[in-house]
């Protein structure tokens, strides 16, 4: 204690304004309180023991409140009410269990048998959302606080707490997230009000112009490029990047006016962004430019790739220096290449379609630079019968692909494709090669897997099971099945739980890894009663008859 009777020198932290015990510091109030006010040591008044606890009252709330006291505010006004129904009580029951849960995981890589919890929070949300519920209103708080926590969350989350989630966001800062992408917590006005929405445009902040944008572009494709076109000249350049991108959905022809203005735009990344945009539609100018450059390049005769990058390549989104240790003219072909419409080149090929034209001998050195290029520009394009030529047979080896070996470019690939061949295709893959290199291209497919699709599922982790191999690498790929197998699946896998493994497959594989069997055990267990519960969760979520 100093001089002037403050124990930590500050002469602000005190309770001498509340009722008089002659104790003014906080560790006074403690000291007489654990020896008693007669005994207290010190100089000063004496008091009561009822002064002492209304002298602690006083100095407890000074310490937690932080603030002086001041008039109070205006009350905020209410949420707009949402018409939509709340999830069934089961269900409400359920999402407050998984909203609590927390994974059964263990040390060492071990997860449990019991199931993930957290995992299965996001299927919750978005059943919930597909069948157009809305958010309990005493339980939007804690959907606000797992959206903050997991940002895979938030889209599904936000579309369920719906306006009132963005109004209770607005009142703290801890939850603004959910207003990037909204109205800043007020409603839209309606995308045909053009008098509203000129004045949104306008005034708005951009979180509010970004979701304005985009509801003008769902309502009227066409009307986003000539809104943008009201404010384009005077926009930071990361603002028109974001603009630009977000003409991405719905991209037509009658978008092509606008994005040839934006090719001469002052950015770089501007420029780069409606070119590729642009080259996404094939009957542009700019594809038809690509593809005049590209069909002086690349034929049945041979490959001569650019000599020179010049202006209008520069100008139509061709950047003229490459990365390290790719050669100019490789990458100048490559870009070409990327951006002309694919429908150029079955008339330069002599009528072939796409799997004739990839089986045309090619350069020793070129082929690889030109199969990549023709990847890159089916997924641009969204064109399935080039993917699915590129992609070649799913029993095939990865590296004797017609085109390429990544199963990173293989993904992108099979996006492109119809749900149905997806599935179908990477059905084959697992049967073929098995599931250690199959989990990006099961990211892919539509859930849940159905079908061949989960039968070869199944049936490879039962191989993987029987082997006795190294289990843990299978890791991913179990949890990825706890997310999106069926959950009819849980019948033939309980079946599996309860055998022993095929002792032939077994022994073929020779010595099975220590602790192999357990695990599987586990892992199979916890597979069985996640899809259990999952069935039993979607049930709850099925609106009554």
């Amino acid at each position: 204690m100093n001089g002037d009777g403050d124990t930590d020198g500050r002469k602000g932290d005190r309770a001498a304004d509340g009722p008089d015990c002659g104790v003014t510091d906080w560790e006074e109030l403690v000291g007489a309180a654990l020896l008693g006010t007669d005994r207290r040591r010190g100089g000063g008044a004496t008091g009561s023991p009822g002064a002492l606890l209304d002298a602690a009252a006083v100095a407890a709330v000074r310490r937690r409140a932080g603030l002086r006291p001041a008039e109070a505010g205006p009350r905020p006004r209410p949420a707009a009410p949402d018409p939509r129904p709340a999830p069934p009580d089961p269900a409400r029951r359920r999402r407050a269990q998984l909203l609590a849960g927390r994974s059964a995981a263990g040390s060492g890589g071990r997860r449990g048998a019991a199931p993930d919890l957290t995992e299965l929070l996001p299927q919750w949300l978005a059943a919930a959302v597909r069948h157009g519920y809305r958010a309990p209103a005493a339980l939007v708080p804690a959907l606000l606080a797992a959206a903050r926590a997991r940002t895979d969350l938030r889209p599904q989350a936000l579309a369920l707490a719906g306006g009132r989630g963005r109004w209770l966001a607005g009142l703290n800062p801890e939850w603004r997230f959910a207003l990037r992408g909204g109205a800043g917590g007020g409603e839209l006005p309606a995308p045909d009000d053009r008098s509203a929405v000129e004045r949104l445009w306008q005034e708005g902040l951009f979180a509010e112009r970004v979701a304005l944008l985009g509801a003008v572009r769902a309502h009227e494709a066409a009307a986003a490029p000539l809104l943008l076109s009201t404010t384009w000249a005077t926009e930071r350049a990361e603002d028109r990047l974001m603009f630009l991108d977000s003409l991405r959905v719905s991209l037509s022809d009658g978008d092509e006016p606008f994005l040839e203005q934006a090719l001469g735009d002052r950015s770089r990344n501007v420029r780069a962004t409606a070119a590729e945009l642009l080259s996404a539609l094939p009957g542009s100018a700019l594809a038809a430019r690509m593809a005049e450059r590209a069909l002086a390049c690349v034929g049945p005769e041979g490959v001569n790739p650019p000599v020179e990058c010049d202006e209008g390549m520069r100008r139509d989104g061709v950047v003229e220096r490459p990365p390290a240790g790719r050669g100019e003219r490789a990458w100048w072909l490559g870009q070409l290449v990327e951006a002309a419409p694919l429908s150029c080149w079955r008339e330069r090929f002599g009528g072939r379609d796409p799997a004739g034209i990839l089986a045309v001998p090619v350069a020793e050195g070129w082929a690889e630079e030109l199969h990549a290029a023709w990847c890159r520009a089916a997924v641009r394009q969204r064109n399935p019968g080039w993917a699915k030529a590129l992609l070649g047979s799913a029993s095939a080896s990865p590296a004797a692909g017609p085109a390429t070996a990544s199963l990173a470019e293989r993904a992108k690939l099979l996006e492109t494709m119809p749900q149905a061949q997806q599935a179908l295709w990477v059905a084959q893959f697992v049967r073929a090669h098995g599931l250690s290199e199959a989990f990006q291209l099961l990211g892919v497919c539509m859930v849940p897997w159905a079908g061949e699709l989960g039968e070869a599922v199944v049936d490879a982790l039962a191989t993987a099971r029987d082997t006795g191999g190294y289990p843990w690498s299978f890791s991913g790929v179990m949890g990825l099945a706890e997310r999106c197998l069926d959950p009819a699946a849980a019948d033939r896998l309980e079946s599996l739980l309860a055998s022993d493994p095929d002792p032939e497959i077994s022994a073929e594989a020779g010595m099975a890894t220590p602790g192999a069997e357990a695990y599987w055990a586990e892992a199979f267990l916890r597979l069985v009663s996640t899809l259990r519960l999952r069935a039993a969760m979607l049930a709850e979520l099925a609106p009554a008859a």
